[in-house]
């Protein structure tokens, strides 16, 4: 029996996703790849939900701490106490799902990355990193990582599948994601964002008018802000949309957000 074809998209009425059309040109702008995404999720959190299969075939999902090598390998603590360790001592095949670590709003309109693979036990030099690496999310692993019952091991990444909510989705490679980087800036976009929209309304208004292509915006807030640009939620006269804007250059520090919205604004001006 052939295998049922599911859609690549919604399916939506055809006005569900209109918004106000642009006006004017808007300069196009780069945008996260599903890897980056993923690598950026992966290095800002801690804690994940580890799916392994029990031994009556049972999907089984657990709570679990993680930390991740500098190619962004999943390094995991586990017990054989627990079922998720007695499951992967049978079936090594597992995968762990990330999500924002403090989401804004709809928790399902924000970002989360599932990464499929196999886990293998560590010795010798790779368990001596993996524990320094592993004692960033759990310090205490330095004491109970010793016992008899716990094992490291690392998640060797087949696939990955990064959601940044509704109708944001794709997935990367086991290459890809390991050679992609993290944003250096994710750490301080929740504050950016929030002191943009409540000190700086009238420089993102003038961003969605000069740069966004909405001339005739009457109120911008920043929904999203990363290395390379910001995303505009837009009121016009013609209804509500959304747009991106570049930054000049990529921001590739934590601090670097800062001087990159200040050129935005003065660019907005005429500057």
């Amino acid at each position: 029996m052939a295998a049922p074809a599911f859609p690549t998209d919604h399916v939506a009425p055809v006005d569900a996703y209109m918004g106000a059309q642009p006006l004017t040109p808007v300069a196009p702008s780069q945008t996260r790849t599903a890897a980056e995404e993923a690598r950026t999720l992966v290095a800002q959190g801690k804690m994940a939900a580890l799916a392994t299969t029990s031994e009556d075939g049972t999907p089984w999902a657990s709570a679990v701490l993680y930390a991740a090598l500098e190619d962004g390998t999943p390094i995991l603590c586990l017990s054989t106490l627990a079922e998720h360790g007695r499951n992967l001592t049978r079936e090594p095949r597992a995968s762990l799902m990330i999500g924002e670590a403090e989401p804004a709003g709809d928790p399902l309109d924000s970002g989360r990355v599932t990464l499929a693979g196999r886990v293998e036990a560590l010795t010798g030099e790779a368990e001596a990193v993996a524990k320094e690496a592993y004692k960033a999310a759990s310090p205490a692993s330095g004491l109970y990582g010793g016992f008899g019952d716990f094992t490291y091991y690392a998640l060797r990444v087949e696939r990955v599948r990064w959601v940044g909510g509704y109708g944001r989705m794709d997935s990367a490679d086991a290459a890809s994601y390991h050679a992609a980087e993290a944003d250096p800036t994710a750490k301080g976009a929740a504050y950016a964002i929030k002191h943009l929209n409540e000190d700086h309304a009238q420089n993102l208004l003038d961003m969605a008018r000069a740069l966004g292509g909405h001339p005739d915006a009457t109120e911008a807030t920043c929904s999203a802000i990363d290395r390379y640009g910001l995303n505009l939620n837009v009121q016009t006269p013609r209804g509500f949309t959304t747009t991106r804007i570049a930054f000049a250059e990529t921001a590739n520090r934590a601090g670097d957000l800062r001087g990159a919205t200040v050129e935005l604004a003065r660019r907005a001006r005429g500057e």
